[in-house]
């Protein structure tokens, strides 16, 4: 009868530390499951704000190639409108001259 007691009692202590090492691994996986949902977000966040980052500096590229076509075509008229002022202000002059030398 001692004999059956003493392997019941033995058979509680077993048990109990494979609760206790079962609990322990039940944490430690809990942590690394923790610790990797951590870094999933830190990760996605970080793509996120390269992605937002490279879509601005696309769409800062294509405003800047747009606004010198702009400049470029602007300043065509700009000089044609100067050609043409300094053209007819020749011709102004002369003709001011002109009547002036012929009163």
């Amino acid at each position: 009868m001692a004999d059956v007691l003493r392997k019941i009692k033995q058979a509680e202590q077993d048990a109990e530390k494979q609760l206790a090492d079962a609990q322990a691994e039940v944490g430690k996986i809990a942590a690394e499951a923790r610790r990797q949902s951590v870094q999933l977000v830190a990760d996605a966040t970080d793509g996120s704000v390269s992605d937002t980052q490279a879509t601005l500096d696309a769409a800062r590229a294509k405003a800047n190639k747009e606004a010198e076509g702009v400049a470029k075509e602007g300043q065509k008229v700009v000089d044609a409108i100067e050609s043409s002022a300094a053209d007819r202000k020749d011709k102004a002059v002369a003709h001011l001259l002109e009547k002036v030398n012929s009163q």
